[in-house]
């Protein structure tokens, strides 16, 4: 099913989430999730850059399709063990597996055609992230709002397929929408959109701002005894991205964790690397 971006299709999709509210009692389990993907908006960041597409984009598509599991394909939650089974199958089309999560979720966002784009409005990204999963749900009379963005929030209340092209009205979806998980961000000041209202104020920012990838006490968690100086690896890429969101810092992300990297991760944690000749 084709569906246009038209300027009323953006309206619709900015004023539900204006007048987005968590469902009550729901507020923690999608701060649960919002708590899972911050400390690791380095690795989505890492994936993200160079595409030129936001992090926290990648972020919910991964909770909404792998649980936020690392060990599974962007795509479609398979395993990153083998090819896709699901649709798209026989996804990377290159490399041997086991692939990295990095390797899947760059062929996934590229498959889609998501790289190199220049509009990445709130509108925008809603309309990519409903077609990522299909935009079925506008063929049902009443139309229903996407599970896949709205599940767990006033903008939705039942409805769900249930299996490939079979609909049960009754049906409700438990997984949190992603829509539902980038507006609780932005009333928790992980990231803010312009245009769109927070805590019933519109915000500021002119453009999606993301807060640092973690504290300097979880970057240290993370990195401390898993990044070593002058050792390449994929964990010394995704430490970079995640060091050049702190304000200030600007490192190349190769991997190759060496005199910059480390003088950054001391600037933020207040140590160097480990093995690092200074530390």
């Amino acid at each position: 099913m084709s569906v246009p971006l038209t300027a009323a299709l953006r309206q619709q999709y900015q004023n539900l989430f204006n007048t987005c509210v968590v469902n009550s009692g729901q507020i923690p389990a999608v701060n649960g999730i919002i708590a899972r993907i911050v400390p690791n908006q380095g690795r989505y960041q890492s994936v993200a850059g160079p595409l030129g597409i936001p992090w926290y984009f990648v972020a919910v598509i991964h909770n909404m399709e792998c649980s936020l599991n690392f060990n599974q394909q962007l795509h479609n939650g398979d395993p990153l063990t083998a090819r896709t089974v699901h649709v798209p199958a026989g996804r990377p089309p290159t490399g041997q597996p086991p692939f990295t999560w990095e390797e899947s979720a760059t062929d996934a966002l590229t498959y889609q055609g998501f790289a190199d784009l220049n509009d990445w409005a709130l509108s925008t990204i809603l309309y990519r992230l409903e077609a990522y999963n299909g935009f079925g749900y506008r063929n049902r009379t009443p139309t229903i709002n996407t599970p896949y963005l709205w599940a767990l929030s006033n903008q939705y209340t039942s409805g769900k397929y249930v299996a490939d092209g079979t609909f049960d009205p009754s049906a409700v979806s438990s997984q949190c929408g992603a829509a539902v998980i980038l507006f609780q961000m932005q009333q928790n000041g992980v990231v803010s959109f312009a245009g769109a209202s927070a805590s019933g104020s519109a915000a500021a920012a002119p453009t999606p701002t993301p807060a640092p990838a973690m504290t300097a006490a979880q970057l240290a968690a993370q990195y401390d005894s898993t990044v070593t100086f002058g050792v390449t690896s994929d964990a010394a890429k995704a430490l970079q991205a995640a060091l050049n969101t702190f304000p200030g810092i600007r490192i190349g992300v190769d991997g190759d964790p060496g005199r910059q990297t480390s003088d950054a991760y001391q600037r933020v944690t207040g140590h160097f690397l480990q093995g690092d000749p200074l530390s």
